[in-house]
């Protein structure tokens, strides 16, 4: 048994209590009946506290250069980088995901960390000429104010730093909302923030519930900005709230990925990418392939070989160095994982492997399903429309090159995409014609690197884009500036025209 980390709220560079008494568990979702972590059960009073330290903190965070805040965030990835393996042994704990795994999680939080690092040496704006004489035109980046981030439950380190570390080195300070799931990971990760040696106030964190916390720091008048990862269900409420009150909003939510393999594909390749986009994270990334969309003449063939290396998947605990497959994240989730098996069969899928939950030996004591492959799927059906958010693969044949890409494109979501083919045509039209913000050839859906933009389309974001230095266009402004040398009145527009 392990003893249960006490999280508590970091405010103004103090770890306090909540001011209310109710404390939750966050549990190992491999074994439920272990407690990793209690946390408090914040409330708008919390928030309260949060946002004044922030707001205080802001006015002059703002004013340090650039590059020395960028130093700080060095000093995060740095920290990050000799704490790796004791992180990921807790993300596996509290999450569930395997080790190797939770590795990547943390090393995408290090990569994060040192890309964005330089961008504090690179927050260009432009100068431009102007159409009078002796005037200077220019334009700047200013930061925005205290940024309420709200992040989910999956990658607990990753997501995190892919917005804060941005918004910190932009001058904005930051208020950290995490998953109920997973209050440690969050915990941990702050504690790395305060020993780079942040300013008080500069980057909070509230623990507590989403209807409560969560919805407190969106609705909150002196939140200027709100970036969202979680369901397009939530994100709907927070957008719509976000846009009444008049704050910057970034929303990053659901998908309903596709990976296309053609006749013409390396089989083989296909199969590790499906195998890997379907069930690693055990389905649960917004990135996940969930469906498979297959030409007739490879089908049967591709069926076979994913069937038979999906029943080979090990699950277990994820700090099992055996595991292939960890846990769910709770009993809710499990929960609605196997309620669209009876969806499924009711709508006339076949469930060609898996399709229960997991219950043999030590597998009882956790939140595991079974690898899931369904079959005689159709478009219209709700298993191929909706967003699962666990380790379960949709198939569905077509004829054509053409049919695949209107079958993928056919959902609300449009968030990553994978094709394999051996044709160059077929690929550049892939890239051209697809509806989503990240393609792959040859690639499974998963894998997205920290330099290049994440984020999708359709109701899968808001046309924002996390990663990358299109994070900066979230978390700065525009400010145009000139700088009139002539010492006269020079009226644009009217003065420079006959």
């Amino acid at each position: 048994m392990i003893t249960p980390l006490k999280s508590q709220n970091y405010i103004n560079g103090q770890w306090l209590d909540a001011t209310g008494e109710n404390i939750l568990a966050s549990h190992n979702p491999a074994n439920k009946t272990e407690v990793v972590a209690t946390f408090p059960r914040s409330q708008a009073e919390d928030v309260d506290l949060a946002v004044a330290a922030a707001r205080q903190a802001y006015r002059r965070w703002r004013q340090v250069p650039a590059p020395a805040r960028a130093e700080y965030i060095f000093r995060v990835g740095e920290l990050l980088g000799e704490h790796k393996e004791e992180l990921a042994q807790l993300i596996s704990l509290e999450m569930g995901k395997p080790l190797t795994e939770a590795r990547g999680d943390v090393q995408e939080g290090i990569d994060c960390a040192f890309y964005t690092a330089g961008e504090g040496r690179r927050l260009f704006g432009q100068t431009t000429p102007s159409e009078m004489p002796n005037k200077f035109a220019m334009t700047v980046r200013m930061p925005i104010g205290v940024c309420a981030l709200i992040t989910p439950w999956n990658f607990p380190m990753a997501i995190p730093c892919w917005k804060a570390m941005p918004a910190l080195v932009c001058g904005n300070t930051v208020i950290l909302k995490p998953a109920e799931d997973t209050p440690a990971c969050a915990t941990k990760l702050i504690e790395i923030f305060a020993a780079a040696g942040l300013p008080p106030g500069v980057i909070n964190l509230v623990h507590g519930v989403g209807e409560e916390v969560g919805k407190a720091l969106v609705e909150h008048p002196d939140i200027d900005l709100v970036s969202f990862t979680g369901s397009s269900e939530t994100g709907a409420y927070v957008g719509a709230t976000c846009g009444r009150t008049h704050k910057r909003v970034c929303l990053e939510m659901g998908g309903k990925n596709a990976q296309v393999v053609m006749e013409d594909a390396d089989l083989e390749l296909a199969l590790d990418g499906a195998v890997w986009g379907a069930f690693g994270t055990t389905g649960q990334r917004c990135t996940a392939t969930s469906r498979l969309i297959l030409h007739r003449d490879i089908k049967e063939k591709f069926t076979k070989m994913l069937c038979e290396r999906a029943g080979k998947l090990r699950l277990g605990a994820g700090n099992d160095p055996e595991t292939d497959i960890g846990p769910i994240i709770n009993h809710r989730q499990l929960q609605r994982v196997n309620d669209y098996m009876k969806v499924a069969r009711e709508e006339g899928a076949e469930i060609l492997i898996g399709g229960e939950i997991a219950t043999e030996g030590e597998l009882k004591q956790g939140y595991f399903f079974q690898p899931t492959v369904l079959d005689n799927v159709t478009p219209n059906m709700r298993v191929a429309r909706e967003e699962i958010f666990g380790p379960v693969v949709v198939l569905m044949e077509v004829g054509t090159f053409e049919e695949a890409i209107a079958i993928l494109n056919d959902t609300k979501y449009g968030l990553s995409s994978s094709v394999y083919t051996r044709d160059i045509n077929r690929a550049f039209a892939a890239m051209r014609d697809i509806e989503a913000g990240i393609t792959y050839i040859n690639g499974p859906t998963i894998g997205a690197e920290v330099h290049l933009p994440f984020g999708g389309v359709k109701q899968t974001g808001n046309g924002h884009r996390e990663a990358g230095t299109t994070a900066l266009e979230v978390f700065t402004e525009w400010k145009s500036v000139y700088v009139d040398f002539s010492g006269n009145l020079q009226r644009a527009q009217i003065d420079n025209r006959g």
